[in-house]
This record gives C-alpha cells, structure tokens and sequence, in this order.
C-alpha cells in the first residue's frame, strides 16, 4: 500500500479516493533565518483604547508581536493559561490554517494542534502534499487556553483578533483555511455555518479564504471526514487556479 492510501486510509477516505494532482514542491522557509528570535519583553497595554491598541499591533514584527502575545493581559483567558500560543510554521507561507484555540496539549507545549486533532490535521495536509511547517503556517483565532476548551467568548475573539490580523499581514498567505465555526467567524466578523460556508470562496481583504471543519470535529464525527476531503480537493483547485 502506497503512502498516499495509508493517509487516505487514516482519514476513513481510502481506497476509493484519490487526488488527481500533485501540487508544485513546497519551499521550506525557517523561521529564525527570517527573522524570528526567541523572546523580547515588549507588552501592548491591556488599557489603551482599542483603536490604539490595535495599531499599535499593527505595526509589530515577529520579535515584538511574539513577545506581545506572551506578555498580554487583554482579556481574561490570561487568568489559567499557562502560556500564550502564537502559531507555527513557515512565516512567508502560501498556505495559512486557522484553528479554534489552544487545548490542553497545546497550552502545554506552546504550539498549536499537537494532541489528536493536531495528527488528523498533519494527515490531512499531506493528503494534499502539505507538511506542517513546509509552506503551511498554523495558527489560532485565540492565544490562550479557553477553560475546559471551551469555545472562546466573542469579546475574547475580539481582543485576540488584532494578534491575528498582523500575523496575516507579515504572512502574506495566498490562501486562508479557517478550521471550524469560531475561526470562521472571527476572520469574517460575520454568523457562519459550516454546512453552508463549504465549497465557497470568502474574501479576506483580498486573500481568499475557505472554510472546512475543525479536525477535533472530525474526531466526533467520522462520517464528515468525506465533506473534508472534498474541502481540501477544493482548496488545492482555488491554489492552483490562484
């Protein structure tokens, strides 16, 4: 059995599916060559008005916003964290996913998907020729820990959502992958539903965006892995066609 099936098998798709095809070779980007180093101490004010606030996240780069969100007291996920999650990955990316929050694992580790949800997501980017870091940056709509992985409060969305913009802007992703409902709603401000947000093309200030399930959803439900794989054969259509 080839790699191909045993990943199609491990997303309950195999031997039945298969992708067409294979994508360009990704370039592998790392990240302390471009620029991100370990920690600097800077801290944007939980105080400042929101407008301020926000510009003044907007005008980071990776050492200060790296730094910012370690040391943010913004909202009160703060409280129980026990660190601040960025993100991971290729930090000039064409291909950006955006999860949920942080869970259990992650608050531990401090990189985003790593427990089960994390392997799925590994297995369904490289049923798509993707790999974790190759290319692909990973992040989250919140930096901390939601208690009980709950899902976070709209004005903790909207503390972190600035965090979230900037890392876009220094990515410059050609594509947008919101996993799941609440990252949906964060990047697009607007009501989302999964089941009517698929197979459909958003703007993001002019990167386009798709939106699929969120790997921990998948875990839940087993017969949605199918509608998953039919996401991700259309996002490597709007890359290719991009």
């Amino acid at each position: 059995m080839s790699r191909r099936d045993g990943i199609l098998r491990e997303l309950g798709l195999g031997p039945i599916w298969r992708l067409r095809d294979r994508p360009a070779e990704p370039v592998l980007e790392d990240a302390e060559a471009a620029g991100v180093s370990p920690r600097l101490t800077i801290a944007v004010p939980a105080a400042l008005p929101a407008d301020d606030r926000a510009a003044a996240i907007a005008a980071m780069g990776w050492d200060e916003l790296k730094a910012a969100v370690a040391d943010c007291r913004a909202c009160g996920l703060c409280q129980a964290r026990k660190q601040a999650v960025l993100g991971v990955g290729d930090v000039e990316a064409d291909w950006l996913f955006v999860g949920e929050g942080p869970g259990a694992e992650e608050d531990e580790r401090g990189e985003p998907f790593v427990g089960q949800a994390g392997k799925l997501l590994d297995a369904m980017l490289a049923a798509i020729d993707l790999q974790r870091g190759n290319n692909v940056y990973i992040g989250n709509a919140v930096k901390c820990r939601p208690p009980g992985n709950r899902t976070p409060e709209p004005e903790e969305t909207a503390a972190c959502r600035p965090f979230l913009e900037r890392q876009i802007a220094l990515i410059k992703p050609r594509l947008i992958v919101a996993l799941g409902r609440p990252a949906a709603q964060t990047l697009l401000r607007s009501e989302v539903k999964i089941s009517g947000s698929r197979g459909r093309l958003f703007d993001f200030h002019g990167i386009p965006l798709v939106v699929t399930y969120h790997p921990a959803y998948l875990l839940r439900n087993l017969p949605d892995k199918a509608r998953a794989w039919e996401d991700l054969c259309f996002m490597r259509r709007t890359m290719k066609g991009s």
